[in-house]
């Protein structure tokens, strides 16, 4: 789930554009390909007008799951949207790519941006799994908003602790735990301390 590959800019307003900028013409793209109309598209997601209209013009960044609605109601696959070549061999991903990421909300706005994605597989065509390390910054916000989405996800905690609500259950993990769960029930992920965190994701979302 890749918005922009961008090198991290100290500036958070330049950084959220340079993140936001390709989604949005991708999914209009892709819809307009497919001849569905905004309104359409907005429907089949669960989504209101007006947030569809935000997400296609970069006004808005989608969360994770959102952007796994759309590639499912565009019958297309996570990929697509962080996909930058087709390569259909093995892909190594190094150490120094790590320099290039993307950020998604935690939320359905621009707000709780504690996410910084770092994609290890978006050279890879016809991929079904999404592998990434994630940066968890800590966050001032304790409201988290659940999200669900068709598929599964496995993470393994690099560094740091982080919680992870799962429907009505709290899991704390720290270095070297992991976890297994199937995205369809509610859940999110983010720093259980006032420290950051870093994870390997890899995240399966059928289409």
């Amino acid at each position: 789930m890749k918005t922009a590959i961008f090198v991290l800019i100290r500036n958070p307003k330049q950084r959220i554009m340079s993140v936001i900028k390709n989604v949005g013409g991708k999914i209009v793209a892709i819809r307009d390909s497919k001849r569905i109309s905004a309104g359409e598209l907005a429907e089949r997601c669960g989504f209101t007008a007006d947030m569809m209209t935000k997400i296609e013009e970069n006004e808005a960044i989608p969360s994770l799951g959102h952007l796994i609605k759309v590639a499912r109601a565009l019958g297309v696959r996570l990929g697509t949207f962080l996909d930058d070549m087709d390569q259909l061999g093995p892909v190594v991903s190094r150490k120094g790519d790590l320099t290039k990421g993307s950020s998604f909300s935690a939320k359905t706005s621009n707000s709780n941006l504690n996410l910084n994605f770092f994609p290890l597989a978006s050279d890879k065509s016809g991929r079904h799994m999404e592998p990434f390390i994630i940066d968890i910054n800590p966050s001032v916000h304790s409201d988290f908003v659940q999200s669900s989405h068709e598929g599964e996800e496995f993470i393994y905690v690099l560094s740091g602790t982080i919680e992870i609500s799962y429907g009505k259950t709290i899991f704390i993990l720290s270095e070297g735990d992991s976890i297994y769960y199937d995205s369809v029930v509610d859940h999110h992920v983010h720093s259980a301390s006032a420290s950051p965190a870093k994870i390997l994701a890899v995240v399966y979302a059928p289409y």
